[in-house]
């Protein structure tokens, strides 16, 4: 079952919804932008970005609620593979996006605390990093939140459970972040 789970958790998040939404536009986001919210949004909109993000939070809970039915025990499988096939999707080349929306869907199942936690993190520190901060740092708010939310979200996870899917999930988008880093941008 694990590896049933992990086949179609990948095949779900290589249903990248940004490159599904340019394409219907009549071409491809990724020649442009990433093809997640962010640069969906960049290249066509708020209404298209909400979307866009909302379906690919989608196949997070779907990956999420197929692994908790199928292996309750395994349940890391699902934001493991949903996000990397968010990442290097099959049905497109494998060059998708980075992998948050789809890693926020499944925690949101399985370890909704560690999710909410780590959010209303980032809600209240990037306001005030760009108020105070941004300037003399000179960091984009993003990275410094993350800093932030991230050992919040180990130490809930600990506490509340679901350490192991937010290290597996956390894994592909540190993977896909890295590659990310050392590729030339679209131009």
């Amino acid at each position: 079952m694990p590896v049933l789970v992990a086949a179609l958790s990948f095949l779900l998040g290589s249903l990248v919804m940004g490159v599904l939404y340019s394409r219907l536009r009549g071409d491809d986001i990724r020649d442009r932008d990433l093809p997640g919210g962010s640069g969906t949004y960049r290249q066509y909109g708020p209404q298209a970005a909400v979307l866009v993000v909302v379906g690919d939070i989608l196949k997070g809970v779907l990956a999420a609620l197929l692994a908790r039915w199928l292996t309750p025990d395994l349940t890391w499988t699902a934001p493991l593979f949903v996000t990397l096939g968010h990442c290097y999707p099959a049905f497109f080349g494998f060059r998708g996006g980075g992998g948050i929306a789809p890693l926020i869907g499944a925690l949101l199942i399985l370890a909704p605390w560690t999710l909410l936690g780590m959010l209303a993190a980032a809600a209240v520190i990037i306001p005030l990093y760009r108020a105070l901060l941004q300037r003399h740092v000179k960091l984009n708010a993003v990275p410094f939140a993350t800093a932030v939310a991230v050992p919040l979200g180990l130490y809930l996870a600990v506490r509340t459970g679901g350490l192991s899917d937010l290290l597996a999930g956390g894994a592909a988008m540190a993977v896909r972040a890295v590659h990310l880093l050392l590729s030339p941008r679209p131009a």
